[in-house]
């Protein structure tokens, strides 16, 4: 078993050949050694076709095993780059032209605003054939006739120090970036989070998390598939069919952003049964902070430690985390450095004392050598080979970080510096709050102001009039929100993660 692997075909390595390596709800499930002959197979038809090491494959399809497999098998010989299925055209057109993507692999029927502008820029457009009769994941593709014989110019597996996949930045202050991560990159992190979850062939994960994302892709699928265990790949998440999926599969574990678990706990109580007749190993959460109270209330619930971790996409995912027991985890906390060092650091680069706040920063091999064809962001992001995260956090005497912000999300209210997650650990103390976003508005005097979206528990009832003063007995007066909307939902962007920067916008505020 390879447990040192540099690439993705050596990460695949790692299964029994007889071993499940992918498996769907419902569908024949694929072993380790159908999976590495479809990563072998995919690399000789694509290396036929001149496509090679290096070379840029948009990928579009709906989350799922082919999704899966197909990011494996592209990543195995080239480079993949997953795109959100639901974008629109003018978003297609932006990405697209920006990788610069030899080709665009999409389901052989599907109908996507992406076919027309890949027809526009010239793209050459292959159809994925899914064939579950062979396994979860298993397809065959089919590539259109302008694409003739040709010798790739870097045929056979990836090295180490080929790019395995370009993601983009989510752009939410900025135009998006282009984050390329090396082969290298990719099997550190899924290593690191294999060792900080310790993940073994007896493990099996249930993927809820979209397959365009790097938690989806690293967390979910890479670091379980170089353990030589079993990833079961659903359509997507569904509240409504999870705990069905729990009952039928049988998982030791799942990985998901806040939102995601706070609407399970929703469904929770009516499903006892289901949690009780399957145990979890343990459950993981990453991608934006999960507040005290809902690790608790999960904990309670499932009977099962919460694995809070923080990553970012230029780190290929994992950068710090809790640790399972018998390690100590600290709600509020992203644990412990699991992986690359992470130090929290001043404007100079220099770290700071701990219990001093400062900008969170990260080093080691699975974070990205800097975005692609921008010299002006990467001047801005490394210092003195520190990657600076834009976070703002706070280092204990133990190692344990706690995340106080983006450094962007920062409210400064008329010189007042305020931390939006200060507000919302608050606000879910109330006993009719769900779910809730404090985030900046623009306000003509002090510059900004303190607004808060809130989503109210199922029966449960509760005025901005009564929010406030709740918040008013246990916060600083500038702290708290002028305005509070009670919403039914709280809008999110396309990996269910809730975005501070641009919600006033979206609601109407700004």
């Amino acid at each position: 078993m390879s447990t040192s692997a540099t690439n993705v075909i050596g990460l695949l390595d790692a299964g029994a050949a007889d071993a499940i390596a992918i498996s769907t709800p419902g569908g024949i499930p694929l072993t380790y050694r159908a999976l590495r002959a479809l990563a072998a197979d995919t690399v000789a038809a694509l290396n036929a076709k001149g496509i090679g090491r290096g070379d840029r494959v948009a990928i579009v399809l709906d989350n799922g095993p082919e999704m899966a497999a197909a990011f494996m098998c592209v990543a195995a010989g080239a480079t993949a780059a997953p795109l959100n299925p639901a974008y629109r055209a003018d978003e297609f057109e932006f990405y697209l032209s920006d990788l610069n993507a030899r080709i665009l692999i999409i389901e052989r029927d599907k109908t996507s605003p992406v076919v027309d502008v890949a027809n526009k820029l010239g793209v050459p457009i292959v159809r994925l054939a899914a064939t579950p009769e062979q396994g979860a994941g298993s397809f065959a593709l089919a590539f259109p006739d302008a694409l003739g014989a040709a010798r790739a110019s870097g045929s056979g597996p990836a090295t180490p120090d080929d790019i395995a996949l370009v993601l983009h930045t989510s752009g939410t202050t900025s135009r998006p970036k282009i984050v390329p991560l090396a082969q290298r990159n990719v099997c550190a992190s899924a290593r690191n989070i294999r060792t900080t979850l310790a993940l073994t062939p007896a493990d099996r994960g249930l993927n809820i998390m979209p397959l365009f994302h790097i938690h989806g892709l690293i967390a979910g699928t890479l670091a379980p598939l170089s353990a030589g265990s079993e990833v079961c790949y659903t359509t997507g998440f569904n509240a409504l069919k999870f705990f069905q999926w729990v009952s039928e599969v049988r998982p030791t574990w799942y990985t998901a952003v806040p939102t995601m678990h706070q609407v399970i706990l929703s469904r929770a109580g009516r499903n006892k049964d289901v949690i009780e007749a399957n145990p979890l190993r343990f459950i993981r959460s990453s991608s934006s902070s999960l507040a005290p109270q809902v690790i608790k209330e999960l904990e309670e619930v499932f009977g099962a430690p919460v694995i809070e971790s923080y990553g970012m996409t230029e780190a290929a995912h994992q950068m710090s985390s809790n640790p399972l027991p018998p390690g100590t985890r600290k709600p509020g906390t992203v644990g412990i450095a699991a992986g690359p060092e992470v130090a929290v650091i001043d404007a100079d680069g220099n770290p700071v004392a701990p219990g001093a706040t400062g900008e969170i920063a990260i080093r080691g091999e699975n974070v990205t050598s800097g975005y692609e064809n921008n010299p002006k962001a990467n001047g801005e992001a490394f210092v003195r080979g520190w990657f600076r995260t834009g976070d703002q956090g706070v280092m204990d005497a133990e190692g344990y970080l706690t995340i106080t912000g983006r450094l962007k999300e920062i409210i400064n209210r008329g010189g007042e510096k305020i931390s939006p997650r200060e507000v919302d650990e608050v606000l879910l103390d109330h006993p009719a709050v769900q779910q809730c976003v404090t985030f900046a508005v623009p306000h003509d005097k002090l510059g900004e102001e303190v607004a808060a979206a809130v989503v109210l528990r199922e029966g449960a009832q509760a005025g901005e009039k009564d929010l406030r003063e709740f918040l008013a007995i246990r916060l600083a007066d500038f702290k708290v929100p002028r305005k509070i909307l009670i919403l039914s939902e709280i809008p999110k962007g396309a990996t269910g993660k809730i975005q501070r920067i641009g919600l006033a916008q979206k609601l109407g505020l700004a």
